[in-house]
């Protein structure tokens, strides 16, 4: 069934989806007979045993699917609970900063003119090469990883504010001074809230690549999280446990996104709402 717009129905779309997913891992499982494939791809048996044992504290014996059993440690939290810290922390420092720097060039054009190849520079490098610095800055504790994964999202939060700031409609600020607004007024109730609008549309970026700095410092310098893990995996050469990594920081990845996604729709329907009322 479709919608009036011709799109297919929910049900319908995530049926699809499902359906993709379950042909991908029996694809997967059947090329993984295979010995060369199995020690390059791995084994989704083994990879979903490998999450098992990670997060559950009990095992089982053999069964068909398991033929060797299956043992539980729920060793992963404290792994993942510090990636996690890292991602947090890291989105909200360089959401802040982002903001604050963002409105600072945008209203102070000699400021912004004289940092404005420097900004550019910055920008431009690869941020992954600051690793081993940060690491001898923070040491390879959560800090050297929070830094890393802020520079990445503050660039994305800065250059949204900045253009939000740029674009503000003359002819409002116009108004606003006509009718006595203060440069603290104007910036309470018509800089703010267009730089907070660009802020709200660059959060799901902005938290994942939060998510992307932590774990890629872990991977650089670590001794825990699940970057760490990963890491350690790929030096014994375990690419069913790689593949175990990847799809647990996916699955949180897309948990964290969900929720920057509600967030982002209640601050957004409040803004719409509050748009009107200025309109009445």
């Amino acid at each position: 069934m479709r919608n009036a717009h011709g799109e297919p129905s929910g049900w319908m779309l995530r049926t699809a989806q499902v359906g993709l997913l379950l042909a991908v891992l029996v694809a997967w499982h059947i090329a993984s007979r295979n010995d060369t494939v199995a020690f390059f791809m791995g084994e989704p048996i083994k990879v979903a045993g490998r999450v098992w044992s990670w997060f559950m504290p009990w095992g089982f014996g053999e069964s068909m699917l398991f033929p060797e059993g299956l043992k539980g440690n729920a060793d992963i939290y404290r792994h993942l609970g510090v990636t996690l810290l890292e991602t947090v922390l890291a989105f909200g420092i360089g959401t802040v900063l982002g903001l604050a720097f963002g409105l600072w060039l945008a209203l102070a054009p000699l400021a912004s003119a004289i940092l404005d190849p420097y900004i550019k520079a910055a920008n431009a490098m690869p941020r992954v090469i600051l690793a081993p610095i940060f690491a001898l800055w923070f040491g390879l504790g959560i800090w050297s990883k929070v830094a890393l994964a802020v520079t990445l999202v503050f660039f994305i939060v800065f250059f949204n504010v900045y253009q939000g700031v740029r674009e503000v409609s003359p002819t409002v600020l116009a108004n606003a001074r006509m009718l006595g607004a203060t440069q603290r007024q104007l910036l309470r109730t018509v800089y703010l809230p267009s730089a907070t609008s660009w802020v709200f549309s660059s959060l799901h970026t902005s938290v994942g690549l939060a998510f992307v700095g932590a774990v890629v410092g872990e991977y650089l310098g670590s001794a825990r999280g699940v970057g760490y893990l990963i890491l350690q995996a790929e030096g014994t050469f375990d690419v069913n446990t790689v593949f175990a990594g990847i799809a647990v920081l996916t699955a949180f990845a897309l948990l964290l996104d969900g929720l920057v996604g509600r967030i982002e729709r209640r601050l957004m329907k409040w803004q719409s709402r509050a748009g009107e009322t200025e309109r009445l």
